[in-house]
């Protein structure tokens, strides 16, 4: 199985575990680091602030769960940890928990003539994030966001 299709086997497998044990799956990356396959998720609470004895948990038992289920037939290394506090938003609940916050936008497509924006999230609907920058609400669609992430 590809690298591609094995995250995403991962992520989706590990989506429900998350949600049953309290905590949002943030990102799973799975690649090679110096010879060796490592398996990096990154976990948080649904109102924010995971702390390390939290990660530490969840990596005992996000190991033992992926034993039984069989999905990395590799020697592999996890990692699970906090996305931090600039933390990347990549879908549309990761936008709606952080309305009213300050967003740094990287855009595939220029909006009004620019590609990175700077502004505070004012609504979040199923295809586009609404954004307060200067005063005027702008428009993001999510298919023209490259990245985004909270500014600290």
């Amino acid at each position: 199985m590809g690298r591609d299709l094995l995250t995403e086997e991962l992520d989706l497998s590990l989506r429900d575990y998350f949600r049953s044990a309290g905590f949002i799956l943030v990102e799973t990356i799975l690649r090679y680091e110096g010879g060796v396959l490592v398996l990096r998720i990154l976990a948080d609470r649904p109102e924010g602030g995971i702390n390390m004895d939290e990660c530490a948990i969840l990596n005992r038992d996000i190991g033992r769960f992926l034993d039984e289920k069989d999905i990395i037939r590799d020697r592999y290394i996890l990692e699970v940890a906090s996305p931090g506090l600039d933390r990347a938003l990549r879908t549309k609940e990761d936008f709606s928990r952080f309305l009213n916050e300050k967003v740094r936008f990287f855009l595939n497509n220029p909006i009004n003539g620019k590609i990175e924006w700077d502004g505070l999230i004012v609504r979040v609907e199923e295809e586009s994030v609404f954004v307060n920058i200067n005063g005027e609400n702008v428009e993001v669609p999510f298919i023209k966001i490259n990245k985004a992430k909270l500014i600290i």
